[in-house]
């Protein structure tokens, strides 16, 4: 089990105060989460700037250091509680392929009966490339697989639309791997960006959103409105396992839906079955 962090903003904007200094921020969550940590920026050029650590972020001033200096419209995070795979860097996320970066909290069921049925789901040329032991990246590999069916090129600009479904016909593929009658779900929190875009699932985990920072000054006037609305252009989208301050600015996203943000940070959302349908 981990925990995910995802930010994305029309300007560039500094995140230490989620990953740091908030009541409940990743580095507070990380005496819990405690096998690791990673941040994934996008600053300069397409491709995103990634840092790890194999310890506890609350013990490692890396974790610090890193976080103070990020400020940057696109960052992932990720704190890590080994369940598949040992503690290694080889093992760590966020996971990147080119511009694109994915995270991953919860377990798939059973993953070493279902190993190679998963792996055999992947594009060749993306299994060649699995580094690690863990189902995440696998997950993160088979999602790339599905995109490219689409016809998007994983180089360029994507369609929000087309991430969204090629996550949800990952998600639909594995659990109809590892989904056994009368046991729990594979959890399946995912999400992904390529810097522009950036979508997330919900599976049998908590997903949180927010649409202002609590320094902003908003908060109030935001809860009293409600969750945004699909549809809604927005200044900022944070995406979080937990809520990470206890303003009630935070809205939990449904069971099995998909949500994110295009190019120019619209806001978009999905029930899982609308959009599940691999070939």
């Amino acid at each position: 089990m981990c925990r995910l962090f995802g930010f994305r903003s029309s300007i560039p904007s500094a995140v230490h105060p989620s990953l740091v200094t908030e009541k409940n921020s990743l580095l507070h969550q990380s005496k819990e989460h405690k096998d690791g940590w990673g941040i994934a920026a996008y600053q300069v050029g397409s491709q995103p700037s990634v840092a790890h650590g194999l310890g506890p972020a609350h013990c490692d001033p890396d974790f610090e250091r890193v976080s103070s200096q990020v400020s940057s419209r696109t960052v992932v995070a990720h704190i890590r509680l080994a369940s598949v795979g040992s503690v290694e860097r080889r093992n760590a996320h966020p996971f990147t392929h080119g511009r694109w970066c994915f995270v991953h909290n919860g377990t798939l069921k059973n993953f070493a009966l279902h190993q190679n049925a998963l792996e055999g789901l992947i594009r060749d040329d993306l299994r060649a490339l699995i580094q690690g032991a863990t189902d995440s990246e696998r997950c993160f590999y088979l999602f790339l697989t599905r995109l490219s069916e689409q016809g998007q090129c994983l180089v360029d600009t994507a369609c929000v639309e087309k991430v969204a479904r090629a996550l949800a016909e990952t998600m639909s593929l594995v659990s109809a791997i590892t989904d056994m009658p009368g046991q729990e779900r594979s959890s399946m929190n995912f999400l992904v960006t390529n810097g522009d875009v950036m979508v997330a699932t919900r599976r049998n985990r908590t997903l949180f959103l927010s649409d202002t920072a609590p320094e902003t000054g908003r908060c109030m006037h935001r809860a009293a409105m409600g969750p945004p609305k699909p549809g809604t252009r927005l200044e900022q989208f944070v995406l979080a396992s937990e809520r990470l301050s206890g303003e009630d600015h935070w809205h939990q996203v449904g069971e099995d839906e998909i949500i994110g943000v295009d190019n120019n940070l619209v806001l978009h959302q999905w029930k899982l079955q609308e959009l599940s349908t691999p070939t």
